[in-house]
């Protein structure tokens, strides 16, 4: 019986790594699409001219160009220690 529990533990164990593994994938995709729209973000503002850059419109973009940029780090953050989670 005891080994047939420790089977079980392993066992679910193994089902709770696997659904943390798909969650770690869905972040990682949500990941992607932060990452397009801080593309498409950063390439607005640059191909905005030099004096509106320096507008409050410019000086938002930027504001928000840098939040996406932190919250791609911490989503990155997030995917290495469920990482570490998956691999002990």
């Amino acid at each position: 019986m005891q080994i047939r529990q420790t089977e079980n533990r392993i066992d679910m164990n193994a089902k709770r790594r696997k659904a943390i593994n798909a969650v770690k994938e869905e972040i990682e995709a949500l990941m992607e699409r932060l990452q397009y729209i801080l593309e498409e973000e950063q390439e607005a503002f640059d191909n905005m001219p030099e004096g509106l850059q320096s507008t409050e419109r410019g000086e938002a973009m930027e504001e928000a160009i840098s939040n996406l940029e932190d919250a791609i780090n911490d989503i990155e953050n997030v995917v290495d220690t469920l990482d570490n989670v998956i691999e002990a």
